[in-house]
């Protein structure tokens, strides 16, 4: 079964960290991270739903701009994602420019930026180009623990880690899938049709087992009508395939409380983007920095049990030595913590 969604890193190990995550059928993508996009192309930026900031330091925020930009009378809607203060701090950004001829873009930009707070609110606000960018205050809600964004495929969800500063680090999951298996099909003797779709959209949104679905097919003998319900028809057509999880971990110091924030967040985490900036032989400076080094990351991984593990972010110190880094990585997830 294709994945509903596919990521990558935008930059090389040694490069600014952003996440691109582009789903699969639609001309859509989420965005982890806003370091230089200079890799991205403009058609990339300009389907972006979402983007999820984990703290507001230079290599991870400076990419905004760029995506401005490009979204500037092309794109109606972005919403964005950070920690305490993020909503002043895009506000800087924006009124650091002269916005005297905005106004009159045929197509209206709005920025919804979702701040998130320590004590389990998101304040929200509104940035409209028709207003120059001018700040609107939004509702505050209170979060679902927390996830802090939720579609019918798929969640986000975040928690703070210490960076010597609140920095958020995100869960991307996939929420479960229905599979339509073939062969059980043909068994039935009917074929796909407009009923199949019908009958995978009632069963994700709980309809009851007795809810009736007309199933009408075409094929070499003609039409076909029959009517069955949706409980006989789930166990024989239908296979339920748990979604994928995705982790997106960057600056953060290594310390219990840390780990336990990313146990709670992302165990048995399929795929997981951790952070490994320095070699362990520099421990102490990665500790006065508020970073993991290599092994400590490879480390995190095994303690989270991650089936697959991406380290990123290195130290341009060891330019050349990215090996390393993944060697040392892949040392301690594979072994006894």
């Amino acid at each position: 079964m294709r994945p509903l969604l596919e990521a990558r890193l935008v930059n090389d190990v040694f490069g600014d960290p952003a996440l691109y995550v582009a789903f699969v059928d639609e001309r859509r993508a989420l965005l982890f991270d806003l370091g230089d996009l200079s890799a991205l192309r403009p058609r990339d930026l300009l389907r972006l739903s979402q983007v999820f900031v984990t703290h507001a330091h230079m290599d991870h925020f400076a990419g905004f701009d760029q995506l401005l930009r490009v979204l500037l009378g092309r794109k109606p809607r972005l919403q964005i994602f950070g920690g305490p203060e993020f909503a002043a701090q895009v506000e800087h950004k924006l009124r650091a420019y002269t916005w005297n001829v905005v106004h009159r873009y045929e197509v209206e930009l709005l920025l919804e930026v979702c701040e998130l707070a320590g004590d389990g609110h998101a304040r929200w606000a509104r940035f409209s180009s028709r207003r120059g960018f001018a700040r609107e205050e939004g509702p505050t809600l209170a979060l679902a623990g927390d996830v802090l964004h939720e579609e019918a495929a798929f969640r986000v969800r975040g928690r703070f880690v210490d960076h010597g500063i609140p920095c958020l680090a995100y869960a991307l999951e996939e929420k479960a899938r229905l599979r339509v298996a073939s062969e059980r099909l043909a068994a039935l003797g009917v074929t796909t049709g407009a009923w199949l779709r019908e009958l995978k959209h009632a069963a994700l949104r709980g309809a009851a087992d007795d809810t009736p679905i007309e199933l009408r097919w075409r094929d070499a003998q003609g039409e076909h009508a029959m009517a069955r319900t949706i409980g006989e028809l789930r166990p024989l057509v239908l296979d339920t395939v748990h979604g994928r999880r995705i982790g997106f971990v960057t600056d953060l110091r290594y310390s219990e409380a840390n780990v336990e924030q990313l146990m709670q967040l992302l165990t048995d985490v399929d795929r997981l983007y951790i952070e490994s900036v320095f070699l362990d032989a520099d421990r102490e400076h990665a500790q006065r920095k508020n970073h993991l080094t290599a092994r400590q990351a490879g480390e995190i991984a095994h303690r989270l049990r991650a089936q697959e593990v991406v380290p990123f972010h290195h130290s341009p110190r060891y330019e050349g030595r990215a090996g390393e880094l993944l060697a040392e990585v892949r040392d301690a997830w594979a072994g006894p913590v």
